[in-house]
């Protein structure tokens, strides 16, 4: 698995998720349940999502790219010649 939480994060997230099971499936999952729900999400789920948001960031970066050199052609001049 890729995705490094630290210790504060990685217990912020197995409360979340315990939460959502008390919520929305009137469930009580230990911990230790959260944690291989955790688990699954960064083995399997996560990585699309990784996926998608290097995407999003290549097209930004695409995009100013592409702005850049747009305004470093205005700023040429043009040669003269005799």
């Amino acid at each position: 698995m890729f995705i490094r939480l630290t210790k504060e994060q990685q217990e912020l997230v197995i409360a979340d998720i315990q939460r959502f099971f008390y919520n929305n499936r009137d469930e009580d999952i230990s911990e230790f349940e959260a944690e291989r729900v955790l688990d699954f999400i960064k083995e399997y789920i996560a990585p699309h999502i990784y996926n998608a948001a290097i995407s999003d960031a290549k097209y930004a970066i695409e995009r100013q790219y592409a702005s850049m050199e747009d305004e470093l052609a205005a700023l040429e001049r043009p040669i003269k010649i005799k």
